[in-house]
């Protein structure tokens, strides 16, 4: 039985040749997405806003729709019903109430109160906005020291060329997947900000792969123009790239269809950014060595085959 290839193996795509229309698009996509980010900007979920957040358990299957009409006549502003995980499991979120720890007391008691006695409470979590503002800015830092730490380690392990390539790429998908929240108004909590960490290190792993490639070409190809070169690693890693993206894919979307409301926004942050990932180590990472003029410093004693592009 032949192994499955949905890239053949001589396949040679002239991505270099399209990269000022790669350039283009990437543009367009994060000034959007950074533009509709101070227009419209997130919808935070109760870790970064503060709030009321309440689980309970349900006699039976819950009733969204009659819960929603119950604890939304309350008068407590904006309130989140969805399942958690099984039909029976819900998850109820209220906005913050103005007044002081007391006020958010009250309102609690008022839902349990609403909610009636079929009805086991979980657990029960008063976010304030002070800690919600502490954890927007330690999201914030995170992301900052994980794209520099990451410039760091490409720039040690590569040429700085390399670095400032992949950071820019990386910094490409988070933002165009921070737009993606910001159109579609799913809610962006801690968990999604997990997700958007792991959309960088799956993205960076697909580039250092071929920046691997790049480097051992520019070894092995001494005479090759650089377009042409990157051209060749990209092409040369490009069954791999796609492969291992479909795999996750595969078992994401299975996650999206059958894990349950509670981690929807994960999934959903995961499969736009693993696709987005994927666009970026091979249309904007390789392209841009380019613009940053990558030279060979290979020594001339070093041994290596010679080649004519």
């Amino acid at each position: 039985m032949k192994p499955l290839h949905l890239i053949p193996d001589d396949v040679n795509v002239p991505f270099l040749k399209f990269r000022k229309v790669f350039y283009i698009i990437s543009l367009v996509m994060v000034l959007a997405s950074v533009g509709m980010f101070f227009t419209k900007g997130l919808n935070f979920g109760i870790d970064f806003r503060g709030g009321i957040l309440v689980e309970i358990k349900t006699d039976g299957p819950a009733d969204i729709n009659v819960l929603r009409d119950n604890l939304g006549s309350l008068g407590l502003g904006d309130v989140s019903i969805q399942e958690f995980g099984a039909p029976d499991d819900v998850l109820i979120q209220l906005q913050r109430q103005d007044g002081d720890e007391q006020a958010q007391m009250t309102a609690l008691a008022t839902v349990t109160e609403a909610l009636g006695e079929n009805v086991t409470i979980r657990r029960s979590e008063l976010v304030g906005p002070k800690v919600g503002g502490e954890l927007k800015e330690a999201g914030f830092y995170s992301v900052v020291i994980s794209l520099f730490l990451i410039m760091v380690y490409i720039w040690i392990r590569f040429e700085w060329q390399f670095a400032v390539a992949s950071v820019a790429a990386l910094l490409h998908d988070v933002l165009i997947t921070i737009g993606f929240f910001v159109i579609t108004g799913v809610q962006f909590d801690l968990a999604t900000l997990a997700a958007v960490l792991t959309v960088a290190g799956y993205s960076i792993n697909d580039t250092v792969v071929v920046f691997d490639r790049i480097r051992e070409y520019l070894r092995k190809f001494r005479k090759m123009e650089i377009p042409d070169l990157l051209d060749l690693s990209i092409n040369s890693t490009l069954s791999r790239t796609t492969m291992t993206s479909l795999t996750t894919l595969l078992a994401l979307i299975a996650l999206f269809v059958f894990g349950g409301e509670a981690i929807r926004g994960f999934t959903m942050a995961l499969i736009f950014g693993v696709v987005i990932g994927t666009y970026s180590s091979i249309c904007v990472a390789s392209p841009l060595l380019v613009v940053l003029r990558l030279k060979r410093k290979i020594p001339e004693a070093e041994e290596g085959q010679e080649a004519n592009a």
